[in-house]
């Protein structure tokens, strides 16, 4: 029987549908038993399963104020504001709430487009940076050219698919050539599309350029913020300071419906004495809020940044084994708890290897050709932070079994 409700991404036709029952910690619950989720739903369970600290501050907060005003200024949303500015480099002192991370990245571009006057974007090919349709006409994989035309202005490069760019970057170049480009819009790692890891000397070439010309930097830290690559954002690891930061999934640790746009004050200032031209009914929905908020508390108190990153080491030594054990392995990349495996597998192998995982009880990203824009699929791994040593080789050897299940 077919659904009453649309399946994303995909012909409706056979579709199927996933019945979870609840979870807690590195699982979820299905009718039939528990998965180890290797794969964070969608990349947003940083906190993992069931927190009973997240799931009751919402319900506090649904008793306490449940809809506000987009103007209104409440204990929680000021309270989110400043959590979110600590957290960011120094200079950054305005936040735009949202309603995830592809409304996050719309409305960047519209903040950018305001404050430059130009309508151009550069990004990358190897990129995914929503679904709305300036997010999606920003992205480089198959999900931008399936509803094209999209939003005009949006120009890609092949930074990170091409091992021959100077500095692996062609942006300081493509802003020499195109004239109005207002902002470059990078994932400081890229996730969906296969984590792909920028090179030394990458971002410094970047934001070299954008300040030349005049465009914005802005980091789309929707898949990497949070913790998920052992620092709270991830381009803290190339030491680089972005003119604005776009936010969604574990902001808020899959619990609750909210996104962000962190905003530098040489952006902020610009809107003292002009229209902020943006906004929206559910602004800064108090549920979302405060979501968001305790979550960040979590973060912090549950030390899962720190645990992200201590665990890179072990996860690392598993893939090393893998790729030894087996044979379609044909390498992997990683940063915290996020990790690109290669396969070298037939397309037609990808299907039957997502029902191998699922049969061994457990969730992880499978990708094909369309995602990763070449032959062979890979695999992604974004865990909860919470997860243990013992649980990610426990996933890693289920990963072995349902690889050479389906050689």
């Amino acid at each position: 029987m077919s659904s009453p409700f649309f399946v994303t991404w995909r012909a409706q036709r056979g579709a199927k549908t996933v019945q979870i029952t609840g979870g807690e910690g590195a699982y979820f619950e299905t009718p039939e038993g528990a998965v180890l989720d290797l794969g964070g739903l969608i990349y947003q369970m940083n906190a993992g399963h069931g927190h009973r600290r997240i799931i009751n501050a919402v319900k506090a907060q649904a008793d306490r104020l449940c809809v506000s005003l987009p103007s209104a200024d409440y204990p929680e949303k000021h309270a989110l504001a400043e959590a979110l500015l600590a957290k960011a480099p120094t200079g950054f002192s305005k936040v735009f709430f949202c309603l995830g991370g592809s409304d996050a990245n719309e409305n960047a571009m519209k903040i950018a487009r305001l404050f430059t006057g130009r309508y151009k974007t550069i990004s990358r090919y190897r990129s995914y940076h929503g679904a709305t349709l300036g997010a999606v006409s920003m992205t480089g994989d198959w999900r931008r050219a399936a509803v094209e035309p999209g939003v005009v202005g949006a120009v890609h490069v092949t930074d990170l698919d091409d091992p021959n760019l100077p500095s692996g970057t062609q942006i300081p170049r493509v802003l020499e050539l195109e004239q109005n480009v207002g902002a470059v819009f990078l994932e400081p790692v890229v996730g969906a599309n296969g984590v792909l890891i920028p090179p030394d000397g990458y971002f410094a070439a970047v934001r070299s350029a954008c300040d030349e010309h005049g465009a914005l930097l802005i980091c789309d830290e929707v898949l990497t913020g949070f913790g998920r690559t052992g620092r709270f954002f991830a381009f803290e690891h190339f030491d680089v300071v972005p003119d604005m930061i776009t936010c969604g999934k574990a902001l808020t640790a899959g619990y609750g419906v909210l996104g962000a746009v962190l905003v530098h004050e040489r952006v902020a200032t610009h809107f003292d004495d002009h229209v902020l031209a943006t906004g929206l009914t559910h602004y800064a929905h108090p549920l979302g809020v405060a979501a968001a908020l305790e979550a960040m508390r979590v973060y912090d108190d549950e030390g899962l940044v720190e645990r992200a990153a201590a665990l890179e080491g072990p996860l690392s030594r598993m893939l090393v084994a893998l790729e030894q054990d087996v044979d379609c392995v044909t390498g992997h990349r990683l940063v915290g708890l996020l990790a690109g495996v290669d396969l070298d597998l037939a397309v037609s192998k990808l299907e039957p290897l997502s029902a191998a995982l699922w049969r061994r009880g457990v969730h992880v990203h499978v990708k094909g050709p369309k995602q990763l824009r070449r032959e062979g699929g890979a695999l992604v791994l974004s865990p909860p932070l919470c997860i243990s040593e013992a649980e990610l080789a426990e996933g890693v050897r289920a990963i072995k079994d349902a690889l050479k299940e389906i050689e």
